[in-house]
């Protein structure tokens, strides 16, 4: 009889984890174990766009523990380095320098690395940049590309 009732019970726990799974807006069951490299990196991706930067800098040097090679993980933690309130050219450049050490094709490393030598007043290197893009995307017309290129413009015209 007990077993009857421990496998009744558990139908019904098993039922009703499934219509929960199935609920639109439901929560979803926890993971087992620590979120992974790419759980990590959209989370920090939301803590940047909330404008979190430490946050987003802990998510990101754990998600590279995970994966050291992750150009996308070393790019996105350049970024929050440099976008802190009190910004840290040095943790930036050695990020987006890994970053491209790891793929020399990364548009978005070219963009974020060409505004910090903006920021560090290194037009020339920006410029740089700029050319790769223009190389890497084939055309002026990529995004990665507009965007450098309009704030060296604005950099340039606020000399």
């Amino acid at each position: 009889m007990k077993l009857l009732h421990l496998l009744a019970a558990l139908a019904v726990g098993m039922a009703a984890s499934v219509h929960a799974a199935d609920t639109p807006g439901a929560s979803p069951a926890p993971s087992a174990g620590p979120p992974s490299a790419a759980e990590r990196l959209a989370s920090a991706r939301r803590m940047i766009e909330l404008q979190d930067f430490r946050r987003a800098e802990r998510e990101l040097a754990a998600a590279l523990r995970d994966q050291p090679d992750n150009a996308d993980a070393h790019n996105l933690l350049g970024y929050a380095y440099r976008k802190r309130p009190s910004p840290d050219l040095g943790k930036a450049f050695e990020h987006y320098q890994a970053a491209l050490r790891l793929d020399p094709q990364h548009k978005g490393a070219h963009e974020y690395i060409g505004e910090a030598y903006l920021l560090d007043r290194k037009p020339d290197q920006a410029e740089k940049h700029l050319a790769q893009l223009e190389q890497i995307c084939g055309n002026r017309s990529c995004e990665e590309y507009q965007d450098l290129a309009k704030a060296i413009a604005a950099y340039k015209s606020r000399q």
